[in-house]
């Protein structure tokens, strides 16, 4: 835990009390906070006030004693409305912030040369996360991951010389933290993504720019026109940035030739690397990410050598485009995190035959728009609740099967594929829908897959 000693002796209003507001509130009182939390959810507050917090409804506090009101990033600050606690806070004059924010206030006051990392944008930002905090830690370095990744961040260990932070920001957590200041700040991309909360596109920009602007080094996808009129302007602003891309060359920065990561400086280009081979980084959304995780390490000190072999042992993302398993020519893929379509492309792209395992709960629009991926799709198993749609979306396009239920799926997937003779092929878990229907999340629809391909005989396991 990171003790929040920066609000020591001051009282502190905290709306949220989940896993990540839990924790939040407990960092603050460790680090000698008077905190007052509450949360919409009576069960929460229950569970707070019995580990010991002090919780009120706060409607009926006095709000001019508090230092600050750090609020829970999934509760709405703007849009579509304020929420009740953000009103009361404006009308008192007290700032509000997140868990990201007290992170970085005590990072300023205890190490503020320890290196962070800090990564955002609507896609990659996991995996990115993951590989950093991989190659830093194969490296030798003390790393501590957490943020938007799954581990809260005051939840990791405290600030100290020659310790590594890397940190996932949502666009939520960096509305929250308007002193963030990383080593490395990077930005991946911009495509339309939580307009709900933040109203219009130039306001979801705007936020996600305020990581980058204010960090030593920003590293910024350009393949987007929202992502490069940031990289303008942050450099005209001062700040050195590190152009990466997947789409086109460079004459400074990062950039991808299929699966050759070329290093470019004043117009000169030269090879990094190249992924070939590297299952856990295929296809270009991971080509890009790789060019950011690489800036990164390299801005933070890391040796090219280093970087090369992390980049080569690195296990992947669980649960997403994961390799878990091995027969003949047949790779067993675990992409159970792609909960819709646009998140189950990246997988479909990567590979040439699949055996396509998909459904559960539908999103809006189904699968329509990965149509262009049909050709690579072999044949089609089809579980859960959209298996009836997505048979209709599939025509006579792709061979298809209603499988039913995910054991089912994977074994005639398994049997097919190990009787074709056109080359490599994948038996793929990319549902491209919600879990719901059949299993209580995402990681656990991953880990029956995982399971049912273990069960399979003469699989080699991966994981």
């Amino acid at each position: 835990m990171i003790p929040v000693t920066t609000f020591k002796d001051r009282k502190v209003a905290l709306f949220g009390l989940g896993g990540s507001g839990l924790a939040t509130a407990q960092a603050l009182v460790a680090g000698g906070a008077d905190v007052v939390g509450w949360d919409d959810n009576p069960d929460s507050v229950t569970k707070a006030a019995a580990a010991g917090l002090s919780t009120a409804d706060l409607r009926g506090v006095d709000w001019s004693g508090f230092a600050a009101f750090v609020l829970s990033p999934g509760v709405p600050l703007t849009h579509p409305k304020p929420h009740w606690t953000v009103d009361l806070a404006h009308q008192a004059g007290v700032e509000i912030i997140g868990d990201v924010e007290l992170f970085v206030r005590e990072r300023r006051a205890h190490a503020p040369d320890c290196p962070f990392i800090a990564i955002t944008g609507t896609n990659g930002k996991s995996t990115t996360t993951a590989l950093i905090a991989h190659i830093l830690r194969e490296s030798g370095r003390d790393t501590q991951l957490g943020g938007n990744i799954g581990t809260a961040v005051l939840t990791l260990d405290p600030p100290k010389a020659g310790r590594f932070y890397v940190v996932e920001c949502s666009s939520y957590q960096i509305d929250l933290a308007p002193t963030l200041e990383a080593t490395a700040g990077i930005l991946l991309n911009l495509t339309p993504d939580h307009l709900d909360r933040h109203g219009t596109m130039q306001n979801y920009a705007n936020i996600k720019e305020r990581l980058v602007a204010g960090s030593d080094t920003a590293i910024v996808g350009v393949d987007d026109s929202f992502s490069t009129l940031i990289a303008d302007r942050v450099e005209r602003a001062g700040t050195r940035v590190v152009r990466i891309s997947r789409r086109q060359v460079l004459a400074d920065g990062l950039y991808a030739e299929c699966s050759r990561l070329m290093r470019a400086r004043g117009g000169t280009s030269s090879l990094f690397t190249d992924l070939a081979g590297i299952q856990t980084l295929r296809g270009g959304h991971n080509a890009q990410n790789a060019a950011a995780a690489i800036a990164a390490c390299l801005a933070v000190g890391v040796e090219e050598k280093d970087i090369v072999d992390g980049l080569r042992s690195f296990p992947g993302l669980k649960h997403r485009m994961q390799p878990v398993g091995k027969k003949g020519d047949v790779v067993f893929v675990n992409d159970s995190k792609a909960t819709n379509a646009d998140a189950a492309a990246p997988a479909l792209s990567s590979y040439d035959r699949i055996y396509w395992i998909a459904g559960g709960l539908p999103k809006e629009g189904g699968i329509a728009s990965l149509t262009p991926f049909f050709p690579k799709i072999v044949k089609a198993y089809l579980i859960g609740e959209a298996a009836p749609a997505f048979a209709a979306t599939l025509g006579e396009a792709v061979r298809y099967e209603i499988s039913g239920t995910l054991e089912n799926a994977v074994a005639h997937a398994a049997a097919d594929a190990a009787r074709d003779e056109g080359g490599p092929s994948a038996v793929m878990l990319s549902p491209a829908c919600a879990s719901f229907d059949q299993y209580k999340n995402f990681e656990v629809r991953g880990d029956a897959f995982v399971g049912h391909v273990a069960a399979l005989e003469g699989v080699t396991m991966l994981i």
